[in-house]
């Protein structure tokens, strides 16, 4: 994993004696929880995500929206409703995430919500497919103090970006890139780490080297190659899953079918530290259910706090310890699987 000090000291300045004690108070029940085999929930998430949006400009093909195959409705979220969530857990909040489905550049409030969040010293991250990465937006972005900025380039030739990134320039893609990284230089700004986000499928699997070299011209600071996460991953009917094992979530069993090769246990860090809250204020256990089919909590109706401690979020972890693989999304998680490169 490549290692960045800029970035982790950056990290370490909007640590507080509130968030470190929190964090302590996090770990410590997530241990006992695996050493007695039930949850123990102390403390409140050490990071959550915020959904800003969830429409999208591409149409990836194993993307819930770029697919336009939500079950749930399709929104924005608002400025307000944002602000009076993080008023309530800013003090342990240490990390947040603007993304969860959707394009958040396509939020026209976005940017003010992550100088809303840089203002309360949490350390802000988003993820983008960068087509709206104008000069303006760019200055804005560096300005407001996003600390990290993940930008997906699946492809280094417009042929090959397309085949999964659906709809997409790859050249706004790179000068969405070298408008961050002039900005940054222009405010003399550490912030935001930029890296490239590279999911490997088996369309772009002989571009990993070419991707590198692209980034060295570009200037970012970081190359991360991801897996993909393939719904019908049996069949794999877009023919996504890589030839190269290393950057496949999948593997063949005896008997010749795919399968999930994580072999998580019935435990998970992520139900102890971190959530995602939804455009709409619905509180559900992680990134794997893009649908919010387990919806524990709804902030329209409840604080965060009772939600984070509800008889629906504590039944789900419950059912967790007693065997992953009677919940849908728990079953086939593939977390983890990530390949890190510089």
């Amino acid at each position: 994993m490549y290692f960045n000090w800029d970035d982790t000291i950056n990290l370490a300045k909007k640590l507080t004696f509130k968030r470190l004690w929190n964090a302590f108070k996090v770990m410590a029940g997530y241990q006992l929880s695996k050493l007695m085999k039930k949850p123990i929930q102390w403390g409140m998430p050490v990071s959550i995500s915020f959904e800003p949006t969830t429409s999208c400009n591409l149409r990836c093909p194993e993307c819930p929206s770029g697919l336009r195959s939500f079950t749930r409705d399709i929104g924005m979220l608002k400025d307000d409703f944002f602000k009076k969530t993080i008023d309530e857990i800013s003090k342990e909040l240490m990390y947040l995430t603007f993304y969860f489905q959707g394009e958040p550049y396509l939020n026209p409030q976005f940017l003010d919500m992550v100088k809303y969040a840089h203002d309360k010293g949490i350390y802000t991250a988003t993820s983008t497919n960068a087509h709206f990465l104008t000069e303006e937006k760019a200055k804005k972005t560096v300005e407001n103090g996003l600390d990290r900025l993940i930008i997906s380039i699946d492809g280094t030739t417009q042929d090959v970006y397309q085949s999964y990134r659906v709809g997409g320039k790859l050249e706004k893609v790179l000068q969405g890139a070298k408008n961050i990284v002039k900005w940054k230089k222009e405010l003399n700004s550490k912030t935001p780490f930029v890296f490239f986000q590279f999911l490997v499928v088996k369309p772009n699997e002989h571009q990993i080297e070419d991707v590198k070299k692209l980034a060295k011209e570009i200037g970012v600071d970081q190359v991360r190659f991801k897996t993909a996460q393939i719904y019908d991953y049996e069949n794999d009917p877009n023919q996504l899953i890589p030839t190269i094992d290393k950057y496949s979530r999948y593997k063949k069993d005896k008997n010749g079918n795919m399968q999930v090769k994580s072999g998580m246990k019935n435990h998970c860090w992520k139900m102890t530290s971190s959530n995602v809250v939804t455009w709409d204020g619905l509180v559900v256990p992680c990134c794997f259910d893009k649908d919010a089919d387990h919806r524990l909590g709804d902030l329209r109706e409840q604080s965060f706090r009772e939600a984070w401690h509800s008889k629906e979020y504590k039944r789900f972890r419950s059912g967790l310890y007693k065997g992953r693989s009677n919940i849908d999304i728990c079953a086939n998680c593939s977390e983890g699987l990530t390949v890190w490169e510089d």
